[in-house]
């Protein structure tokens, strides 16, 4: 490539000049840092399974300082990109962004033991519903559910610190790995499985009780959004609530804030836009065989 091209290359490919949200990239090398993202949360993952990911001939006392320095060196990782995400959040530079920071990151994991026990349940709950399970490592070590809902409970306990950016970073790495897209914001209780995963959809305001099980397809959405006065959509509790003890079938698509009662079991393709009561069964109406259909008359 010639010097003069290369040039004028680099200068017309880095001009946000034309773009409303310029002032976003004054701060290059500071936003938050996607590659130690996902490496902190290969370090979670060895952490909160510990067990299922030290070398066979480790001792127990090795194993407890892989842990050890597994945990420190999450700490570093997140303190830095909490501190990053404070200074380029959508909420602007925070006062004291290091010492915020410190303190969100040391309240972070002050709440590990209580993110393991959850995903634990999570655990069970597949291996309780599923019949081709043959392990509990391989839930752990391949199941997309698993790993999806790994970086639900971590993104939701920073959601839940005030912490910008990092959590939407952090989920949407589960949805390009699983094809299962959580919202971080959203409320998810014990003992949740999806099975399959794929095309998943929980909205950003969603409520899930304990014992809620998940088909591929299943969406949590939304029905329409408020508009500010300048045409902004309006954040306003716009998901469903699923009540306990509820499965939902494959590509069945539960719309607005309406509540799932208790012990309800919603079929599959199933278009649900009003509240439902407790120990329903909402199924389709079975298909209607008919005979003779030529030119297209069956569409």
């Amino acid at each position: 490539m010639k010097e003069s091209m290369l040039q004028q290359l680099t200068t017309d490919i880095t001009d946000w000049s034309e773009y409303s949200w310029e002032e976003q990239v004054r701060k290059p090398g500071l936003w938050p840092d996607v590659d130690d993202l996902c490496k902190l949360m290969g370090l979670l993952r060895r952490i909160f399974f510990a067990g299922f990911f030290a070398p066979a001939d480790l001792s127990e006392e090795a194993s407890l300082a892989q842990v050890r320095q597994n945990i420190l060196q999450a700490e570093a990782i997140l303190r830095e990109q909490i501190c990053r995400g404070l200074i380029c959040g959508a909420e602007g530079e925070a006062d004291s962004p290091e010492v915020e920071a410190e303190q969100k990151t040391a309240a972070f994991f002050r709440q590990l033991p209580a993110i393991r026990r959850l995903l634990l349940t999570d655990v069970e709950a597949i291996a309780m519903r599923d019949p081709a399970v043959s392990s509990y490592g391989e839930i752990i070590l391949a199941y997309p559910s698993i790993r999806a809902m790994l970086h639900h409970r971590v993104a939701h306990a920073l959601v839940g610190l005030s912490v910008p950016l990092i959590p939407r970073i952090i989920a949407e790495y589960a949805h390009s790995m699983t094809g299962i897209d959580i919202h971080p914001a959203a409320t998810i209780g014990t003992h949740f499985s999806i099975d399959h995963g794929t095309g998943v959809v929980i909205g950003a305001t969603a409520r899930i009780g304990n014992h809620v099980m998940l088909y591929q397809g299943v969406t949590l959405g939304a029905r329409n959004f408020k508009l500010s006065a300048d045409g902004r959509p309006q954040d306003f509790p716009r998901h469903p609530i699923l009540e306990d003890r509820i499965t939902v079938y494959s590509n069945a698509s539960i719309l607005g804030r309406v509540t799932i009662g208790h012990d309800t079991v919603i079929g599959g393709n199933v278009w649900v836009t009003s509240d439902v009561p407790p120990y329903s069964r909402i199924l389709q109406t079975k298909p209607i065989m008919q005979q003779g259909f030529s030119d297209g008359a069956g569409i």
